[in-house]
């Protein structure tokens, strides 16, 4: 979960502003590979779609809750290991669920819950990831670990099993070399068999990696220490001998910028933290990244969280994002904004989905609909501009409320609205952070001819385009529906 300080615990959640982005979402994951026990014979994998920004139900139909968890892959199966809480946020179980597709979800129960140790009879128990250790055979859990009433213990905590399922023995909790804080938290293989925990240490002002010992259940030694960069939420993964450390910031249940690091070696030296994916990671924080490897490629899914609290909500309400990774370089990575991925397990191929989003041409001026710039901040203009295939001018249409949609832009992820909720003649169109205000909710009127007028629900006015200009870079604006061919759109696939 999202941190801050020990002295600020989140047992009750902090709420702010809603959104409603009509979207729809799934869950998360990371994969380790391991020799394995499967109870049955696993159905065949198909390409599935998933939808972004929902919460995600089992094979049964009930609300999968799994967050901050991990996913292993074992012989055909994925499973989904993920946290699971009472209704006031303390522990109730390590959740476990398996897939031959990553899309439905078998619930195979509780691989440690509360009954498990006296231990975990009053606790938190957070970010949960197996890994299997293959000279002793054995599947081992790590996790953060606290005592329920507040984030002063700041511990690691290990379970082992010899099955993938469990249920899991608790081995205990400590603090790593008995001295570090430990918080957020991942586990990682590397190619030659070593185990490595990482986990956010000082308050998270620090971020750990720590060699384990050779069974998996302690820490050796320190292998590397990011001092002062104040980020938790690590996922590590390795990717054609380059690792890669995606991290967020601390800023309690709210989102915020997702950042990488690269190195050759675990233990460095690691480049300089840099940006990934837009200013919230499009409303999530990150818990893994997930290799999918098939007969065509190997893939490699963010698996992140929309925590509840943070787009107000509870915890229970919390929902995931799920979006495929770029590697403009060997080095580099990037992460665009999608609505639906599609995922093929057998072939290892993830995609974002593209069919959602469409340009929004004006008719006077034959121009799209564009972000200033191509920026993702806040309060960036919506101007006019020669259309093209950038993402800044690709807008997914969302069901709002009755009657009424959201348009937010792909690049983005953020709403087109109106500055200041304005209701002013000529007042400026923005894009802003996705919530629930009337300035942000927009109705699809029939203009004829295959044309819209796009009308502001708090103002009555209409989406127009300043002065009737067919210049690059004119303003859009809000302003009194006249029927004027400045104030028609034209919806068209991007």
């Amino acid at each position: 979960m999202f941190e801050s300080n020990a002295a600020s615990p989140r047992l009750r959640p902090r709420l702010r502003r809603g959104r409603r982005l009509g979207l729809l979402s799934l869950a998360l994951a990371g994969a380790l590979a391991g020799a394995a026990l499967n109870a049955g014979a696993p159905a065949e994998a198909a390409t599935v779609t998933i939808t972004n920004r929902t919460q995600f139900r089992d094979t049964a139909g009930n609300v999968l809750h799994a967050h901050g968890g991990g996913i292993i892959k074992v012989d055909s199966y994925y499973y989904w290991f993920g946290e699971s809480r009472n209704s006031d946020y303390s522990f109730r179980a390590v959740t476990v669920y398996r897939s031959t597709d990553l899309k439905n979800w078998e619930s195979r129960g509780n691989a440690l819950s509360q009954g498990s140790a006296s231990e975990l009879a009053s606790a938190n128990i957070e970010r949960p990831k197996v890994i299997y250790n293959r000279s002793t055979k054995q599947y081992v859990m790590w996790m953060h670990k606290e005592n329920g009433k507040d984030y002063g213990e700041a511990r690691a905590a290990v379970a082992t099993s010899s099955t993938i399922e469990g249920p899991y023995s608790y081995r205990g909790s400590f603090r790593p070399l008995n001295q570090h804080m430990s918080r957020d938290i991942t586990a990682f293989v590397d190619d030659d068999g070593t185990g490595y925990m990482i986990s956010a240490a000082r308050e998270n002002y620090d971020l750990h990696v720590y060699k384990l010992t050779a069974d998996y259940t302690n820490v050796a030694s320190l292998a590397r220490s990011w001092p002062g960069d104040h980020r938790e939420a690590p996922a590590l993964f390795k990717r054609n001998g380059v690792y890669f450390m995606v991290t967020s910031g601390a800023t309690g249940w709210d989102p915020n910028q997702q950042k990488y690091s690269t190195a050759t070696s675990i233990t460095g030296s690691w480049s300089a933290w840099q940006n990934v994916g837009d200013s919230t990671a499009f409303g999530s924080q990150t818990t893994f990244v997930l290799p999918v490897q098939g007969s065509l490629t190997t893939s490699y899914l963010y698996l992140g969280d929309r925590w509840g609290p943070g787009f107000g909500g509870v915890y229970a309400d919390s929902q995931y994002v799920w979006l495929p990774l770029r590697f403009p370089s060997n080095t580099t990575l990037a992460m665009d904004s999608s609505p639906q991925i599609t995922i093929d397990t057998a072939t290892g191929e993830v995609t974002g989905a593209t069919s959602s989003y469409s340009t929004v041409v004006n008719r006077n001026s034959g121009k799209c609909l564009d972000v200033v710039n191509g920026s993702s901040e806040n309060n960036a203009e919506i101007i006019q501009y020669a259309c093209g295939t950038a993402h800044n001018q690709q807008w997914n249409v969302q069901e709002a409320a009755a009657g009424y949609v959201n348009l937010q832009v792909r690049h983005s992820g953020k709403c087109l609205d109106v500055v200041s909720s304005s209701t002013a003649d000529k007042a400026k169109v923005i894009q802003y952070a996705c919530g629930s205000g009337t300035n942000q909710q927009w109705q699809l009127q029939d203009a004829g001819n295959g044309y819209l007028r796009v009308v502001a629900r708090h103002s009555g006015k209409c989406l127009a385009v300043t002065d009737a200009s067919t210049a690059n870079s004119a303003r859009v604006v809000q302003a009194v529906c006249d029927g004027s061919t400045a104030q028609q759109w034209q919806r068209k696939t991007a």
